[in-house]
């Protein structure tokens, strides 16, 4: 068994990276409900977005059209849509700048419970931030956070028969201005990107 890696290179639209994680957990949850199906390979899915924002299931329906028609009118910066996502958390907001990583597997298959798997994904980016110079932590508040009051990622993930999907939003050096408009996450005016962080590397050493 490998862990696959499947990067999409540029700034891609964000239905196309959530169609394609629909298919990688579509294929998981087939082998949990028919093993003699192949067993797929956990995968790992990483991007860039061209500007969106995106709703927790919690928020599913209930953004009404005139919060919509705000989010998504033209700025300085350009123009975003708006999609509604399965994955935990509030609105929040993906683009250029900001990697995003989707790890799909069985965590039955792994051996790993939900309670554990939440922290793991925390744990690499504080992990990845280390590399690059930037001291980050673990709060009361879901996510990875330079300090109390400034969040540098954000995390929502799904868990669908032990299959995960969604995961990290990595503010390497996006505009910040986007988050302006929204509640990022519930948690007003906490966004921090790496670039403006004590980081001992340059961002241009970041592999976006």
């Amino acid at each position: 068994m490998i862990l696959r890696h499947l990067h999409i290179p540029g700034l891609t639209p964000y239905a196309h990276a959530s169609k394609l994680q629909d298919l990688l957990v579509a294929r998981l949850l087939a082998h949990k409900s028919n093993p003699a199906l192949p067993a797929p390979d956990p995968t790992i899915i990483t991007a860039q977005f061209h500007p969106v924002y995106t709703c927790g299931r919690r928020e599913v329906g209930s953004v009404s059209e005139e919060q919509k028609g705000y989010l998504t009118q033209s700025t300085q910066w350009g123009k975003a849509e708006f999609r509604e996502a399965m994955r935990g958390g509030q609105t929040t907001f993906h683009g250029p700048g900001q990697v995003v990583a989707y790890p799909i597997l069985d965590l039955r298959r792994h051996g790993i419970s939900p309670r554990c798997w939440v922290d793991k994904p925390e744990d690499t980016v504080i992990k990845t931030c280390a590399e690059y110079g930037v001291q980050t932590r673990r709060t009361e508040n879901p996510g990875v956070w330079v300090n109390e009051q400034e969040k540098i990622c954000a995390l929502g993930v799904h868990l669908r028969r032990n299959v995960t999907s969604h995961g990290i939003g990595l503010n390497v050096n996006p505009e910040l201005g986007w988050f302006g408009r929204i509640v990022a996450c519930g948690l007003q005016g906490k966004v921090r990107r790496v670039s403006r962080s004590k980081a001992s590397s340059p961002y241009r050493a970041w592999k976006m």
